[in-house]
């Protein structure tokens, strides 16, 4: 028997071991701010992980991810397609390559995701003004129609999101999360 493995099995009579009910001889799981938190309540110890920024903001994204389709899914708009349309939309004639960088996708996801929404018909490409050898972008007006009627549900999400916040914690997370990489954004 591994006892690393099985910490909390015990040997029947028999000698065979027997498997222990999830949480089964554990400490109740400390605080996400220190220790060996339990995943989903399921008898799985996370580790390391409970204490790492980056899982719990993985967490987090997983969880507004989950919202934003089942709130936008009739749409079939993704959060990263969204973004794109918000950036087109407030910035009409914007380069393929300045919207790559707006939404920090590389130049090959770029060109899928303007694909994407060439083929709704949410967003049209042109030759730019001075250079033709790039594409400049604009919403269409069906572009322009959609985007007015996802706002308000995209606002409904943001709600539920930061429900749990107070409008001063919201501006202290979202000021918290500018310094997490800031050279990378």
């Amino acid at each position: 028997m591994n006892r690393k493995k099985m910490k909390s099995t015990a040997e029947p009579a028999g000698g065979a071991p027997a498997k222990a009910a999830p949480g089964a001889g554990r400490a109740p799981a400390k605080a996400a701010s220190g220790g060996t938190r339990q995943a989903l309540g399921e008898g799985i110890e996370l580790g390391g992980l409970a204490q790492l920024v980056g899982y719990h903001l993985r967490l987090a994204q997983v969880a507004i991810f989950r919202d934003f389709n089942a709130a936008l899914g009739d749409y079939e708009i993704t959060p990263g397609l969204y973004g794109a349309l918000e950036v087109i939309a407030a910035n009409p004639g914007l380069k393929q390559t300045q919207l790559a960088r707006a939404v920090q996708l590389d130049r090959s996801s770029v060109v899928s995701v303007i694909d994407k929404l060439e083929r709704r018909a949410l967003v049209s490409r042109r030759v730019a003004t001075g250079d033709r050898r790039s594409n400049a972008l604009e919403l269409t007006a069906g572009g322009v129609a959609l985007l007015k009627r996802l706002r308000p549900l995209v606002r409904a999400h943001e709600e539920r999101l930061a429900a749990g916040l107070s409008a001063s914690e919201r501006a202290t997370l979202m000021a918290l999360l500018a310094r997490v990489f800031p050279g990378e954004r």
